[in-house]
């Protein structure tokens, strides 16, 4: 059944949660998350849907509505909404909607976009190196389409890691070490493999690091906890032109230690365990100035997620940014994540509620 114009006098704020479809054409993306943001978007008299570009036309869209008392989905064509969130789940689908009509229509309407899309690494290091204040906290990285400055790199300190430009979630990284004979190993969280030189080692991997564009990155010998390495998973959020800390998590690698990320065997911590005061005023003031950075380079940035390290020495690291949090674990965090992101979303519409 399709609902034509289910809010024909627009008296609520309404969100269009832009997503895509998987290759066999079903919808894609966090499910639960865009469940909890209807539900809560109701309950301060606002809705949303969701909708994928091909859904969208000239002058309305076809989409998708959760209806709570049903606890399902139905189809709707809406007119185009207040605001629109990305939460496009892959890159390509991403790049797609660039190149088409939307961002114009978009632009013709007046509607805001939340969140400009994927962060590339190789730019936001570029962003940061340039930064007055975030240049202090990046680990020493270089391209790696280049074999005698990776060679050089490699040599230089020993152990790095191979990171690609355009991922996530700890996916394609590499952790490339050469020992006193100059041989060089490679782990990876399926693989590992050694090379008698790093010549070896080139022939066999030049064309995966320039494909992917991979990222040279010094490895950080980083502080431990109860023997292992850990990290701090940060969620952030816009309010009224700062950005402020939603949630503060740990991640403890375990099994191995070339990421801390859970789904790769990582383990979750409570902040609580190793806050301090020093940590607070950090993560608040490296909050603060990611948000504006990114903001002003890309566009308006209502949400990211940092990773980031700290040293045996003390040091604080941003090792990654992400645009698109991933769900955290802690349901505090969580909880906190959709009232702040629904509180936004009323905020960025001009709260048609009052």
């Amino acid at each position: 059944m399709v609902i034509i114009n289910p809010w024909s006098k627009r008296l609520v704020p309404v969100i269009g949660i832009l997503t895509a479809r998987k290759k066999d054409g079903s919808i894609a993306g966090n499910g639960t998350l865009f469940i909890e943001l209807q539900k809560k978007l109701i309950s301060l008299n606002g809705v949303s849907f969701i909708f994928t570009p091909d859904g969208v036309h000239e002058d309305s869209i076809d989409g998708f509505i959760f209806i709570p008392e049903k606890n399902g989905w139905e189809r709707i064509n809406s007119p185009f909404p207040d605001l629109v969130y990305n939460r496009i789940p892959f890159r390509r689908s991403e790049e797609e909607l660039k190149s088409s009509t939307f961002f114009s229509f978009l632009k013709e309407k007046n509607i805001p976009f939340f969140n400009p899309g994927f962060i590339d690494k190789s730019e936001l290091y570029h962003l940061f190196k340039n930064h007055p204040f975030l240049h202090t906290f990046l680990p020493e990285t270089i391209q790696a389409n280049h074999k005698h400055k990776l060679s050089a790199f490699l040599s230089q300190y020993q152990s790095i890691y191979l990171k690609p430009s355009q991922s996530a979630r700890g996916n394609g990284i590499f952790k490339l070490e050469l020992d006193t004979q100059k041989k060089v190993y490679i782990k990876g969280l399926q693989e590992n493999d050694e090379f008698v030189t790093f010549d070896y080692f080139w022939k066999e991997w030049e064309s995966k690091l320039r494909e992917k564009n991979y990222l040279a990155q010094e490895e950080i010998k980083s502080s431990l906890y109860d023997g292992k390495r850990f990290d701090f998973r940060i969620l952030a959020h816009s309010e009224n032109d700062h950005y402020q800390v939603t949630g503060i998590g740990i991640r403890q690698s375990q099994v191995q230690d070339i990421t801390t990320h859970i789904p790769s065997g990582g383990r979750l911590l409570p902040y609580k365990q190793l806050q301090t005061e020093e940590h607070d005023i950090f993560i608040e003031a490296v909050v603060e100035h990611i948000g504006k950075a990114l903001t002003e380079k890309f566009g308006f940035f209502g949400e990211f997620s940092i990773d980031i390290g700290l040293s045996q020495s003390g040091q604080y690291y941003i090792y990654e940014v992400n645009s698109k949090p991933m769900s955290f674990d802690e349901t505090d965090i969580e909880e906190r994540k959709i009232e702040h992101l629904c509180q936004l979303f009323l905020q960025l519409t001009g709260n048609k509620t009052n």
